[in-house]
Formats: structure tokens, sequence, C-alpha cells
């Protein structure tokens, strides 16, 4: 008999040491017991705090620069015009750093508030979550965007945007003509008028500008452009594009693997950030290819191999960098889906690029290959804070526009790097370390390059936060240590 109690003897104690249902009670003769613990906050509270606290954080770092640090352009004469001219007039028809800010308070505001009444309610929605990221991410996003396109109607097309997108929008125009943008002579197009910021034309420029006789963007680039470019002014412009796809980006990270709390923080990490809320009014053009990685890598981690490898070869055919991830999603679809589905999704992605490259191919071999290619890896000038620019300032390179040994070092450091990342990847069986070590090997590829823009740094921190939800997941399916019986409570 008293081998069959042992067992319930033990549960007892347990319950004792850990203040369960078995405790005996604990509160000396004469006091009163302990009040009761208010309840926690449950579960699915976590998604509405984490949103609140995104949020508040990145309307905190947006709030000091927002609007700053745009182009010096002199445009002169301002004659506010179109469906915005009413705010250009608010505006007094200049860059407006007042509006873009009050905007983002009311952001931080907004996170605030959820957050508190999240609390006060002790729980949320995924639902309710979503609805205020989206919308503390379009107080960030629209004001600033809506003023520069006020702006550039109130003067001419090449103020108040950058040459990436305006040159996008022409390359559109090209291609609605049925002529290509690849070896085209931008000269007289206006793209010249931009880089002089008050609107001249400038022979020195129309000389050394290389832009001027290259586009460098993937044809998805010129494709989109010319599909934005049949709406009506001012609303063609691509700017509006880059926005819509931003907002893209939170909603593809939603199909991220993981809790829903990790999914909902970082889709509003990847809207709000300094970098995409910049690069939405300021005019830079990889969120279309950023939210394609995304999907691409949502869908990978649910085993859809030819719906993921088809949105990669997409977002490559927008920006060059996401086809050097083609290794690590692969091996995210392999260990998902299996060899035979990578091998149908491969095919599918290549018929993808070659739908919309092969045009632009025929029409002018030399011409693309010296736009998409070389441009990027040989013409364009040194510019950033990457290994070329470093080596420019200490004397190692003497000229901007000098040989800078990309292929080599491609070669040599980048290729061996990716291999043994790939490897590790393949070993480790992780999702998010392989969404990691992309991250890891993006840095890397854009420190070697020619050139080092300022947003750059947007990729890698794009697969770094794809990789927190999967992460998550898999430590919350590491089974806990077993208990140690041999230890005393």
């Amino acid at each position: 008999m008293t081998g069959e109690h042992a067992p319930a003897r033990e549960a007892n104690a347990l319950a004792e040491a850990a203040g369960g249902p078995g405790a005996r009670a604990a509160t000396p003769p004469g006091r009163d017991a302990t009040p009761p613990r208010p309840a926690g906050v449950s579960a699915n509270a976590h998604v509405g705090l984490a949103v609140a606290a995104t949020l508040l954080a990145c309307a905190a770092i947006n709030l000091p620069e927002l609007g700053s640090d745009g182009w010096p352009f002199r445009p002169g004469e301002v004659r506010p015009t179109g469906p915005l001219a009413w705010l250009a007039r608010l505006v007094d028809g200049r860059p407006d750093l007042g509006l873009p800010r009050a905007a983002a308070m009311c952001a931080a505001l907004l996170a605030v508030g959820y957050g508190v009444t999240t609390l006060a309610r002790r729980r949320s929605s995924l639902r309710g979550a979503v609805a205020v990221g989206t919308l503390g991410a379009l107080l960030l996003l629209v004001p600033a965007t809506t003023i520069q396109l006020a702006l550039r109607s109130a003067t001419a097309p090449w103020f108040y945007t950058n040459d990436s997108t305006y040159q996008i929008e022409l390359a559109g125009d090209l291609v609605l003509r049925g002529e290509s943008p690849y070896g085209h002579d931008w000269r007289g197009s206006g793209l010249e008028r931009f880089y002089t910021f008050d609107g001249s034309r400038s022979p020195r420029i129309e000389r050394t500008e290389p832009a001027l006789d290259h586009f460098a963007y993937p044809p998805a680039s010129a494709l989109s452009g010319a599909l934005w470019r049949l709406l009506p002014t001012p609303f063609d412009d691509y700017r509006l594009f880059v926005l819509l796809a931003t907002l893209a980006a939170g909603a593809a990270a939603l199909g991220l693997s993981g809790p829903p709390a990790a999914r909902a923080a970082v889709a509003v990490l990847l809207v709000a950030n300094p970098i995409a809320v910049r690069s939405v009014w300021f005019g830079q053009n990889d969120a279309p290819a950023l939210a394609l990685s995304v999907l691409a890598c949502a869908l990978a981690l649910r085993g859809r191999a030819a719906s993921a490898l088809a949105a990669l070869a997409l977002a490559g055919l927008f920006k060059q960098f996401a086809l050097f991830v083609a290794p690590f999603v692969a091996v995210i679809v392999a260990q998902r889906a299996g060899g035979r589905a990578l091998a149908r999704g491969s095919a599918v992605a290549v018929a993808v690029l070659a739908a919309a490259s092969l045009p632009f191919f025929v029409a002018s071999p030399s011409a693309f290959a010296g736009d998409v290619v070389g441009y990027g890896a040989a013409t364009y000038r040194i510019v950033g804070y990457g290994l070329a620019g470093i080596l420019v300032e200490i004397g190692a390179i003497g000229d901007r526009r000098g040989y800078y040994p990309f292929v080599p070092l491609f070669v040599a450091v980048w290729l061996p790097l990716a291999a043994w990342l790939t490897l590790r990847a393949w070993r480790d069986r992780s999702a998010g370390a392989t969404l990691g070590y992309t991250a890891a090997a993006l840095a890397v590829l854009l420190f070697i390059g020619r050139t080092f823009n300022n947003y750059y740094l947007v990729w890698p921190l794009t697969f770094a936060l794809c990789a927190l939800p999967p992460l998550a997941a898999e430590r919350e399916r590491v089974p806990a240590p077993p208990l140690d019986r041999g230890t005393s409570a």
C-alpha cells in the first residue's frame, strides 16, 4: 500500500513547492490571506502590445528626420495646379517638415492609445492590430510623399522626385511607344535637367553623367512604369507604386510562419522603418523587389515551391539583389517541399525571367547586358560607405570613376562565403537560421560592391526581420529540459 501511495505523496509535495492546488495553507494563524493576483494579459493581447510597441518605436525614430535631406531643388516659379494644388498652396510651394512630423506624432499617439487599450482590455485581435499598424504606417508614409507629388505637379517633372523613379517613368513611356530603355540616350528626355537641380541643361553634366547612357534596372521596372504611366497626373508618379509595394511587404510578412505577435511586429517594421519611409517620399525603388522577396520567403516556408520561386524571380526582375538570395530560398523550398518540387519551381522561375527579359535582350543583347550588369558593376562611379568608398578615402583608388576589382572580389570572397552559408543552412535545417544567413550574405555582397547607397542596408534588414517569426516558432517547438529529480526545490 505504501508503494502505491508514494507517487501521490510526491505529486502533493511538488504541488506544495509550486503553490499549486495541492499546496497547504501557508498563512500564519490570525493573519489575512494574501490577496489574489490580478489576471494576467491573455496570450492574444501580445499581438496588440507588439504592434503598439513597434509602431511607437518607428514613429519615434522617424519623427526627427522625416521629410528632411531631400535634393536641393531650385525650381523658380511654383504654379499649383491639378488635384493637389491645395496642398502645394498649404505648404507655400516648398518642402514642408511640419505636416509629416505632426503626422508621425499622431502615429506615436495612436500606438500609445492602442497599447493602453490593449492593456486595459487584456486582449486584442490580429485583425485589429493589423488595422492599427496600417493606419500608423500610412501616417508616416502618405503626408511626406503627397507633398512631394504636389510640389512636382506645381513645378516640372524633374523637380521633387528622384532620378531612379523619374527614369523608370521615362522608361515606361518608351515601352508604351514600343521602344527599349536599354542602350537609350536619355539626353533631351528631361532626366538631364534633374541633375542641375534648377531645371537647366548643363553640357558638363550631359557629358559626364553615366545615367544618361544607361538604364540600370531589370525589365519589371520598365514594364511596371509603363502600366503606372497610364494613370492621370499627378497620380502617375511611380512613388505611389513604391508606397503600395511598401505596404505589400508588410502584408506578405503576415504570411510568414511563426507566432502572430512576431509576424505582426515584423510587418510594422518592414513598412515603417526609417529606410522604408524615406524611400517612398524620396523616390528609391527597392520596395517592389523587397515585397516580392518577403512573399517568396512566406511561400517557401509554407512549402509552396513554384509560387515561392516565381515570386523571387519577379523580385529579381525589379532589382538584381534579389537573385543573390536564390540559393537560400532554394534550401528552404527543398527542405519543406522536396527536391522534385524545387526542380519544378526552378523551371517556373526560369520561365518568368525569360518571359520578361527576352524581348529586351533580343532587341539589343549588348545594351541589355551593359545596362543591367555592367553599369552597376563597372560603369557607375564609386559612392557610399562600402569597401570601394573606403579604398577611395585612403587613396588606394585615386578616382571615383576608376577601376574597382568587384568581379575578383565577388569570386574570391562572396562566392565561397555564400557556398559555406548555404551548406550551413542545409545542415542546420532551420528556416529561421537560413534567412539569417541570407541577411549576412547580402550584407557582405553590398559591402564589396562598387556602390553602396545609404538605403542598401534595407536588404539584409528585410531578411533578418523575416528570420524572426520562424525562429520564434522553432524555439516554441523545442521541448523543455527534463526536471532534475535529484535536486531539491
